[in-house]
């Protein structure tokens, strides 16, 4: 059966706000690198069947380009939800899925600096504004902490990762003609579960930080290995394949309003007038960076 594009997209992005909602659901449950260490080593096992036959013709490939493979590895994997876990242990999912909305900006700033590309006025004004309302998430609209640079360690955590994504995306656009994708999406799960493995046996070995084995912490683990990785990753890049990468990035704007809604819902989050500002001001400046100048074919 054959699903609209809109549906794919949006039934992604509802998967993906669910996963900061869980991260936030099971923290002091399980500690975030081992969380992030079972999510990948589940996806792992669920893609396996489907992409190692394709790894196999691949091969050659990979090890060409073993370098950018890494960085991937660790930029994808390894450290952008690793990352987001630990920093929603510090602040809200709801705080992190609007952070997470900063992406394209990064990926703007990223590709003006390294890749020499001109951003036309409204990338300008857009990443401006954008910027401006992160600032004003992390400052809660205190001008205070602004003045003082005191900002939630959680949020600042969270905006760690979402520049390793921005690395990560930026590099998938740059090499989507040479790596093949479903072939390098095992590959780097594979590598990046290897990075994280020293860090979780730690939090193992650690008396401090046991897992609480439940159905709840279950359920996490099974609804980020499988619904939050593989499933959404599908249904994004059939979606993606349908309608183009930048008519289907406007619907990431879809995530912190499914993670607001899943966490007020589930797990009692309360939905600030700071939030919402800045949050309309984020999502605004992306929305605007998308608007082609009058005069571009």
């Amino acid at each position: 059966m054959k699903f609209p594009p809109y549906i794919l997209l949006v039934l992604a992005t509802v998967l993906w706000g669910g996963n900061f909602v869980i991260g936030r659901a099971v923290t002091g449950e399980i500690p975030p690198f081992t969380l992030a260490f079972l999510r990948w080593c589940l996806a792992f096992l669920v893609l396996l069947p489907i992409a190692i036959k394709h790894v196999k013709v691949d091969w050659p490939i990979f090890l060409k380009n073993w370098k950018v493979v890494l960085v991937l590895s660790f930029t994808g994997v390894f450290a952008f939800n690793t990352l987001v876990y630990i920093g929603v242990y510090y602040t809200t999912s709801i705080n992190a899925s609007l952070m997470n909305s900063s992406t394209p900006i990064f990926i703007y700033i990223l590709s003006f600096i390294f890749l020499k590309e001109r951003l036309s006025r409204y990338q300008l004004l857009g990443t401006a504004i954008s910027l401006i309302g992160v600032v004003f998430i992390l400052s809660g609209g205190s001008l205070e902490s602004i003045q003082q640079f005191t900002f939630n360690k959680g949020d600042l955590i969270v905006l760690l990762a979402v520049f390793c994504w921005s690395i990560y995306s930026l590099l998938i656009k740059q090499y989507s003609q040479v790596l093949p994708g479903i072939s390098t999406f095992l590959v780097t799960i594979a590598v990046g579960a290897l990075m994280i493995l020293p860090f979780s046996a730690y939090e193992l070995l650690s008396a401090s930080t046991p897992i609480n084995w439940s159905p709840k912490t279950i359920g996490a683990i099974l609804y980020v290995g499988t619904f939050a990785s593989i499933v959404a990753f599908l249904c994004w890049n059939k979606g993606v394949v349908q309608i183009g990468a930048n008519r289907a990035s406007i619907y990431l704007n879809f995530i912190p309003l499914f993670a607001t809604i899943f966490a007020t819902l589930f797990i009692g989050e309360k939905l600030l007038l700071v939030q919402i500002i800045g949050g309309l001001a984020v999502i605004g400046g992306v929305i605007l960076t998308n608007r082609k100048p009058k005069n571009a074919p």
